[in-house]
């Protein structure tokens, strides 16, 4: 005992926490591998996640050995500023105020490249022009323009990429700082002092640096904008979150800030508010649109009792809610930090683009400087001049700006429309672990059927349908078999009294017994009829067809005859049957595992479509079995909802969890499904596979590009056309990569679902053929 006791004790000593850091500065893969790898080398961290889309750190580490501070301390030593998230609100106002400065050094650069570019273009163009200019100082304005440009629009690439170099991690401000100040520097020199050039390579190229930073700028500021976009999703759900409640203390009303709303509080929900935190209704009745949480568009009918979730609308009455759940607790916020841990996790596809991007710049200085060499060596003259413009455009050309959001910006957006869907990415890795799967297994209880008994065919024998069933319910409610339960809730559902029995007695394995008004009925097994002497055999027919349907069956005598036959059984939840269909509609490999009878699995798995059926599973079974398809080389979701699905959950390659399952099924899910709906698994597996083909196109563009781009560059198709590519057209071509990706993954807003939660087919189609006679 003492041992089992003492061991806790030390691991409080050095609890694992978890900081999300906001990054600014960072503007390609190269700069996400450099913080990570700041991050990674300090002494306590155990794992560090950097998103360049959403310009956040995800940071897991000792306390005993370092703190947040520290953290962010090494984050800004490696050239990037750290700070703790601020509040939604100041968080929306910071974004904004970074845009407008952005837009500004966007504005300011535009401004003074525009006559730059015309003083040193238009007079070789318009002759009028250069005859009008000779004797004026055109080239000094030049300078001065291009220099404002430079340094100050340009400031940004210089401390970034200053800090790169000495990091020894070269990145895409390195490139962008070294191709532009060679373009000015060159500029200046050739204009201050001719005569350190050879002949006729003194040429000026104020308007290339200029344009260079200028249209980086501008592409940088697009894609600032693009990835806002790409975070509505997020600020939709903050949206959702009333910012005041009103709280009854002492029989008074007073309105308070959500955040001072405690445990316990009594908060008046008037009807069209948004709920603003969990409860349970402690006093009146309404009805409330939960569409945000199960997609489903009906309200829902709550009375006292009846818990309530925060972000949801009252659409009629006022009542009071006792708050449960508040603050980082509630089901909203729940939901808000699993779209940003989606946002935030890394798939494996780019963790591989990461590790290209470590080499990728380094190699590209090297291009850069052979490029150079190359043409001082058996290029044309003015031999300089053409190093010059080749290797600058190299450099720029270059930049990994696509490379770095390819992935994080298909992740941010597609995790975004699936929260609208109703389908939660608890993992960004779990986005493209779906989209590769090929098998779906699965659980039959509570994911292909309602999870709970249910009273599915009536027979009558001689008897109406409501005095049987107010019949057998009179003696049932006093049971305690599950299946008593069932035939209770079918009489109340339809509105039938259920009357006082008396002389109550009850057999275990065979039935119950009572007299209920004055008759005496009996309701149980066939076993129990025949040792109470009633000849069950008209009833032989109906009980093989409704067994065959694995129903469990409940014979009823009144008074010493066969009275009715109730068969109970586990629904197929509405949607179910579609879900399987457009399933195997995606080419899907369908299972279906459950712990049940192999009688029932097969019926069950007959009604949806299913072949492949494994049944009378523990938990454990149901993970190997899992494992087994793994070993065979399948990639597999396992979809369920219960407790005893937890390991087959955390074994799939995707595990995707029923919504309204328990909390521990939830837990080891990489996916929820909120609605509890089926048919949510088709829109997230065909979401998960239009995101991951966006991820392919994005890298494909972003490298094709690159491969393509950089031999033009450095001047591969000079022999045939007698030109080199412009920095100028190098730059506006890098800039409109970035945008390519950004757009390209923007579409997945347009994603439409393939299934619509709602009612569907029902899978149980036997009729109840109730015959009436007279008696």
């Amino acid at each position: 005992m003492s041992s089992s006791t003492a061991e806790p004790r030390v691991r409080t000593t050095v609890p694992v926490k978890v900081i999300d850091l906001d990054v600014h500065g960072m503007t390609c893969a190269s700069c996400v591998r450099r913080v990570e790898k700041a991050v990674a080398k300090l002494p306590g961290v155990t794992a560090s996640t950097v998103n360049l889309a959403t310009e956040k750190a995800q940071v897991t580490f000792d306390a005993g050995q370092i703190d947040a501070e520290a953290i962010a301390a090494a984050i800004r030593d490696a050239g990037y500023d750290a700070v703790a998230p601020p509040p939604d609100d100041e968080a929306a106002e910071a974004r904004d105020a970074e845009l407008a400065a952005f837009k500004r050094e966007v504005v300011v650069a535009a401004a003074l490249t525009v006559p730059v570019v015309v003083l040193a273009m238009a007079p070789m163009l318009w002759m009028p022009l250069h005859h009008a200019l000779v004797g004026w100082p055109v080239v000094w304005v030049e300078l001065a323009l291009a220099s404002v440009v430079q340094l100050w629009s340009g400031r940004r690439f210089y401390r970034a990429g200053t800090a790169a170099l000495r990091h020894r991690s070269p990145d895409m401000n390195t490139l962008v700082m070294l191709g532009s100040s060679a373009a000015w520097l060159y500029s200046i020199i050739a204009l201050v002092a001719p005569g350190l050039f050879p002949a006729g390579t003194a040429q000026v190229y104020f308007e290339a640096s200029s344009t260079i930073i200028t249209l980086i700028l501008l592409g940088k500021y697009l894609e600032a904008k693009s990835r806002g976009r790409a975070s509505q999703a997020i600020q939709k759900l903050l949206t959702l979150a009333p910012r005041t409640a009103t709280v009854v203390q002492g029989g008074v009303e007073r309105e308070v800030p959500v955040s001072e709303v405690a445990l316990g509080d009594l908060v008046r929900v008037r009807p069209g508010e948004r709920l603003p935190v969990d409860g349970v209704v402690a006093e009146g009745q309404s009805y409330v649109d939960e569409s945000m949480l199960t997609g489903e568009p009906v309200p829902v009918a709550k009375t006292v009792g009846a818990e309530v979730m925060g972000g949801t609308v009252n659409r009629t009455g006022a009542f009071t809610l006792e708050a449960t759940r508040v603050g980082r607790s509630t089901v909203l916020a729940q939901i808000i930090r699993m779209v940003e841990q989606a946002q935030t996790g890394k798939p494996p596809i780019q963790q591989l683009a990461d590790k290209i991007a470590a080499v990728f710049v380094p190699v590209v200085l090297v291009l850069a400087v052979v490029t150079v060499v190359v043409w001082l060596v058996v290029g044309p003259q003015p031999a300089l001049s053409y190093a010059l413009v080749a290797g600058v455009s190299v450099l720029v050309i270059a930049c990994p700006c696509a490379m770095g959001l390819a992935t994080p910006a298909a992740i941010m957006v597609g995790s975004g429309k699936a929260a609208e869907l109703g389908v939660l990415f608890r993992k960004g890795v779990a986005i493209e672990a779906l989209g590769r799967v090929d098998t779906v297994v699965l659980d039959k209880t509570g994911t292909l059927t309602r999870g709970a008994p249910a009273l599915t065919d009536v027979r009558t024998f001689g008897v109406d349908e409501p005095t049987l069933l107010a019949a057998a319910a009179a003696v049932e409610v006093r049971s305690e078999h599950p299946l008593a339960e069932a035939v209770v809730a079918a009489a109340r559902a339809r509105g039938l009294t259920v009357a006082e029995v008396t002389d109550f007695a009850a057999e275990p394995g065979f039935g119950v017994r009572g007299n209920v008004g004055g008759a005496i009925v009996a309701v149980g097994a066939e076993r129990y009829l025949r040792k109470l002497g009633v000849d069950a055999a008209p009833a032989a027919a109906d009980a093989r067809a409704l067994a065959e349907g694995a129903r469990s069956l409940l014979y009823v005598a009144i008074d010493g005859r066969l009275a009715g036959l109730l068969a109970v059984a586990d629904p197929i939840k509405d949607g179910s049957v579609e879900a399987v269909a457009a399933l195997r509609a995606l080419g899907l490999h369908l299972v279906m595992l459950t712990g049940d009878n192999p009688q029932t699995a097969h019926a069950v798995a007959r009604s949806v479509g299913i072949d492949d059926v494994l049944a009378e599973l523990l938990p454990g079974d149901k993970a190997r079995a899992v494992s087994d398809l793994q070993a065979r080389g399948r990639k597999v979701a396992f979809v369920g909802d219960g407790i005893n699905d937890a390991p087959a959950l955390a074994q799939a390659d995707a595990g995707i969890a029923i919504g309204t399952g328990t909390d521990i099924a939830v837990e080891a899910a990489d996916v929820v499904l909120m609605s509890g709906d089926l048919r949510g698994a088709v829109n997230a597996i065909g979401l998960a596979r239009r995101t991951l083909r966006t991820i392919v196109l994005n890298f494909v563009w972003a490298y094709g590009y690159n491969v393509v781009l950089i031999p033009l560059a450095a001047g591969a198709l000079f022999p045939l056309t007698r030109t080199l590519l412009s920095p100028m057209l190098a730059a506006g071509a890098m800039s409109l990569s970035s945008l390519f990706v950004l757009t390209n993954s923007l579409r997945l807003r347009r994603f439409r679902s393939a299934l619509q939660t709602g009612p569907a087919p029902q899978a149980w189609k036997t009729p109840h053929s109730v015959v009436s006679l007279p008696g």
